[in-house]
């Protein structure tokens, strides 16, 4: 099992390519691979199945193949859109 947090941030496109090219290359291999991330078009582009937290809990799953940023942003923002209760 391999976590990255954050793995790409604040480096440049060329190496972005290089490490999406290693994470792709370990999964291939049979590695499970936790990928942390607030950048949306890389969850979608490496995710397999993707678990959206918010305030500490996780709000929802989503297969990776289905994901969208509108879906994943509708999770994200889960508690902001539920009706206060009095």
């Amino acid at each position: 099992m391999l976590i990255l947090d954050e793995p790409t941030r604040g480096i440049d496109v060329g190496a972005k390519a290089e490490i999406y090219r290693l994470i792709d290359e370990l999964a291939n291999e049979g590695f499970g691979i936790m990928f942390i991330s607030s950048e949306l078009p890389e969850i979608l582009q490496l995710s397999d199945r993707i678990y959206v937290m918010q305030n500490g809990r996780i709000t929802g799953e989503i297969n990776g193949a289905d994901a969208t940023e509108e879906s994943i942003l509708e999770l994200a923002m889960a508690d902001e859109l539920q009706p206060e209760s009095h």
